[in-house]
């Protein structure tokens, strides 16, 4: 990766030798291999058999987790609020986790539609509740600082699964207690699209 990198600095016409440069290929090496840790990271891993019994049927919501993650068009960052809930059926799981689960898929190149997805299958898959809702709101700096450069728009998408897909005042009750700080609507798994952005 630091011969890329050093190749990579003399095609943008620097040279990698010079003082401010010259650790620079072991500095973006390491950055990077922390970036995609994910890759390294399995779900089992992350729970630990954090898996309870327990006689609760109520919504549980984690709101507001920050997550930082890269665009997988062109490597530049995106980052924001990750909103997790879901409706129990006899198992919970440890609430430390949620977040783990989001840095999981987080730390990988992603789409922001692909990675609320992924969160929301995870919890599924794992814990069998009625639904599992996920609500990311993601800035990204591939629209920030090039392409359109608009600094002060964001994306949000959601995953909504079981209940609260069919349920509309699950749903509603969800989205009124994270209360999105944007007034953007949500762009729901149901019509995900890619982007690629190639202006």
């Amino acid at each position: 990766m630091q011969d890329l990198v050093r190749n990579l600095l003399k095609a943008l016409g620097e040279d990698p030798d010079r003082e401010g440069l010259v650790n620079t290929p072991k500095r973006v090496e390491k950055a990077m291999t922390f970036l995609t840790s994910g890759y390294d990271t399995d779900i089992d891993q992350v729970i630990n058999n954090a898996l309870f019994t327990v006689d609760y049927s109520e919504m549980v919501v984690v709101k507001d987790i920050d997550f930082y993650s890269l665009c997988e068009h062109h490597l530049l960052p995106f980052f924001g609020k990750c909103h997790v809930a879901y409706l129990p059926s006899n198992k919970v799981i440890g609430l430390s986790k949620i977040p783990r689960i989001v840095e999981m898929f987080a730390r990988r190149l992603q789409v922001q539609e692909r990675l609320t997805s992924q969160i929301a299958e995870a919890i599924k898959d794992k814990i069998a509740p009625l639904g599992v809702a996920v609500v990311i709101e993601g800035t990204h700096l591939c629209m920030s600082m090039r392409g359109v450069e608009k600094q002060n728009s964001s994306a949000i998408t959601s995953a909504m699964l079981g209940t609260f897909r069919s349920d509309f005042r699950t749903r509603m009750e969800f989205l009124e207690l994270i209360k999105l700080r944007s007034g953007a609507s949500l762009r729901t798994n149901a019509s995900l699209g890619h982007h690629t952005d190639d202006e």
